[in-house]
């Protein structure tokens, strides 16, 4: 099945519609830099558990509904992917610039996303419970009805961000930079 470096899977072993994921990934790389033969990745649905996407452009990738359970994402490029109502359990996403993201409905139940980017992300409904999030900048984020329960918010950059309709139950929230924010009563 083309495992490797602690049971990842390689985009090489992997085929979605017909075609292998390193060639998807290829197409979108030139897709993303406006070259001949680009297409836009279109990996919906796709069961993409423990993938080796580490330092993987996939900016404004359609991944609507994967299995993205303990992929790892570090350092990947997903500003402006489609990532709702994924699987994204345990999921590594350590350093990734996912700016204007979209994780509506997603479950990100022990995931990691310290030190990432999720300016203006879209978190509404999200499941992040028991997740790392510490010093990841949540800058005009959208959480609404997210449930963050334990999770480890420390050193974030919590800004203009309303978590009026967030859960917010036994999550470390210290030495977060907070401010312009709506708190629940």
């Amino acid at each position: 099945m083309g495992l490797f470096f602690g049971g990842l899977r390689s985009p090489r072993s992997i085929t979605h519609n017909g075609k292998r994921l390193n060639q998807i990934l290829d197409a979108h790389l030139k897709f993303h830099l406006g070259h001949p033969g680009g297409e836009r990745a279109d990996l919906a649905g796709a069961d993409l558990s423990r993938v080796d996407f580490r330092n993987v452009n996939l900016v404004q990738a359609n991944l609507l509904g994967c299995n993205l359970e303990s992929t790892n994402f570090s350092g990947a490029k997903l500003c402006g992917a489609d990532m709702s109502r994924c699987n994204l359990r345990r999921a590594k996403l350590q350093k990734c610039d996912m700016t204007e993201a979209k994780l509506i409905a997603s479950d990100l139940t022990g995931a990691d996303l310290s030190g990432s980017e999720l300016f203006r992300g879209d978190l509404t409904g999200a499941i992040v419970r028991n997740a790392t999030i510490r010093g990841t900048v949540l800058r005009q984020a959208i959480l609404r009805d997210t449930d963050l329960s334990g999770s480890d918010l420390a050193l974030a950059s919590v800004r203009e961000v309303d978590l009026s309709s967030a859960k917010t139950d036994q999550a470390n929230l210290s030495q977060a930079v907070v401010r312009d924010l709506k708190k629940p009563s």
